[in-house]
């Protein structure tokens, strides 16, 4: 009994609800039509999909800026990655590799500026993050259609110039990792072996890199800054890092989710990225300056299975199409408790 206490305070009543809520979906399923195998294998291509996205939220958290609202700076710079790559026309395991060596560079500039400018705003990171990341969305929405991009897949036909909205990654590195050792079985469940593999290595990477000198370093700077200034320990270089980490990681997830998805979104698409991850890792049990890779795994996994889930269930049950409105609900609710988490937690 003392064992299950434990286990519920340490895992906490609202995950513990959304996961028999999440449990009683794919009980339902098979009995309103809905294929189980086909559920199974969604749930785990949007894990894998969003997965990193929300990994790149542990190093600032952990460093103390808090959460990053500002991610949008690192899908842009993966966005410049991915677009270059179908530029030069490089296509498979090198076309996926190269767009997140051409976006490297663009993160860790963007990364750099970033957190120098929250290094000068300490107690309102997440307010100018959030300001952060929508204006530079709306600069890249010029820079889109300005850069001299040229190839024809992705240029508007009728003008030969300016990037189209959404452009299609079929014929380049389409499902590259979701495609690396899969397995499948029967006609509707595929296990997405490779992409739960990266995204696999990445965490383990952040758990490494959380063991190190530096690692440790950034954890006591964001759980106790006087120790951590009284340590020797530079408060504002260590937040840098993980700002850097950060928008590096926010690069390299929206490559794996353009891989998977199979589209590059442009334009605006940055914006509605950032709360979807925020919202998860704080439903994994994470706070505004403790973050771990469990939070990551649970957080993601709750998230993404209800939002796969509930529209499909729901809609066989009703038997109307509904899910557009029952996603919108689904997300905007856990966006609701995710930022109301958020101001109990800062109070």
């Amino acid at each position: 009994m003392r064992n299950l206490k434990t286990f519920i305070q340490d895992f906490g009543w609202p995950r513990i609800i959304i996961f028999f809520f999440l449990l009683s979906l794919f009980v339902m399923a098979p009995a309103v039509g809905v294929r189980l195998d086909a559920s199974i294998s969604d749930v785990l291509n949007r894990f894998g999909q969003y997965a990193i996205l929300v990994l790149a939220l542990v190093p600032m958290i952990q460093s103390g800026a808090g959460l990053n609202f500002g991610l949008a700076l690192g899908i842009v710079a993966g966005l410049l990655g991915s677009t270059l790559s179908l530029q030069l026309e490089l296509h498979g395991f090198l076309g996926f590799f190269g767009a997140i060596a051409l976006a490297a560079p663009f993160a860790i500039v963007f990364g750099y500026l970033y957190g120098k400018l929250l290094n000068k705003v300490k107690g309102e990171e997440m307010t100018i993050a959030m300001y952060v990341g929508f204006s530079f969305v709306m600069f890249m929405c010029i820079m889109w259609l300005v850069l001299p991009y040229n190839n024809p897949t992705m240029v508007w036909g009728y003008a030969g110039k300016g990037l189209r909205t959404t452009i299609t990654v079929e014929g380049y590195w389409l499902k590259i990792l979701n495609n690396f050792l899969a397995i499948k079985v029967g006609e509707f469940f595929v296990f997405p072996t490779g992409l739960l593999l990266f995204v696999a290595l990445c965490s383990f990477l952040m758990w490494m890199f959380l063991k190190t000198k530096t690692g440790t370093a950034m954890t006591a700077v964001g759980s106790n800054p006087d120790f951590a200034r009284a340590s020797g320990i530079s408060a504002d270089r260590m937040r840098l890092i993980s700002v850097i980490i950060s928008t590096f990681l926010g690069a390299v997830g929206i490559i794996v989710y353009q891989q998977s998805f199979g589209f590059i979104q442009l334009y605006t698409a940055p914006n509605p990225m950032v709360f979807p991850a925020v919202a998860a890792i704080l439903i994994g049990g994470a706070s505004i300056n403790k973050a771990t890779i469990i939070n990551v795994i649970v957080g993601t996994f709750l998230f993404q299975g209800l939002l796969t889930m509930t529209p499909s269930v729901i809609n066989s049950i009703l038997q109307t199409d509904m899910s557009e409105v029952i996603r919108m609900i689904v997300s905007n609710g856990m966006i609701l408790y995710a930022l109301t988490r958020k101001t109990k937690v800062s109070k």
